[in-house]
């Protein structure tokens, strides 16, 4: 039996400042574009192609990172395609959106500073959240949690100069080379 898949994976730059707003029942709508660059080959010269891309990211997500989204800033976005449908003027519409369930900011952009990056959000439990802060609750790969070192060795990196005089570097004297 098939399995429908709708996932979509973007990283690109604000088209403009996200745009929060709240529906009649109080539920929180951040939306925002981003231009997705695609670059081709045009006879002998390489030209440089944008995507528009409409995002859409509901409840605490948007209105916590609303102030982050500022037109030039760098997101990743993970998430899936919407079409929406109605009639105008007698005319069938549609319009295909993401919607958002983990988003990262990855810097660049108006107010990023020099350590790049800035955080992530996540969509629960079940959005795997990669690099900055995990305000989503999603576990952070396959290592468990962000820093926690959680299935990793907590060996010191070993010294450039290599190995202190006197210390067992682990190779047997006897190698014949």
């Amino acid at each position: 039996m098939a399995v429908d898949l709708n996932h979509v994976i973007l990283i690109g730059r604000l088209t403009r400042d996200a745009e929060l707003k709240y529906t009649a029942n109080g539920q929180a709508v951040c939306k925002f574009s981003i231009a997705v660059n695609r670059r081709r080959k045009n006879g002998d010269q390489w030209v440089d192609e944008a995507n528009f891309f409409d995002i859409v990211l509901w409840g605490r997500q948007g209105e916590s990172l609303n102030q982050y989204l500022l037109k030039g800033k760098m997101v990743g976005v993970d998430g899936e395609l919407r079409q929406d449908r109605w009639e105008q003027d007698g005319q069938n519409r549609s319009k295909v959106e993401i919607v958002a369930t983990n988003l990262q900011l990855l810097g660049g952009g108006p107010g990023a500073s020099g350590l790049g990056g800035g955080g992530s959000s996540g969509a629960g439990s079940s959005g795997a959240s990669y690099g900055g802060g995990n305000s989503g609750g999603g576990s952070n790969g396959p290592y468990g949690a962000a820093g926690s070192g959680a299935g990793r060795s907590q060996e010191a990196p070993p010294s450039p100069e290599g190995p202190a005089e006197g210390s067992d570097d682990g190779f047997a004297d006897d190698i014949p080379f």
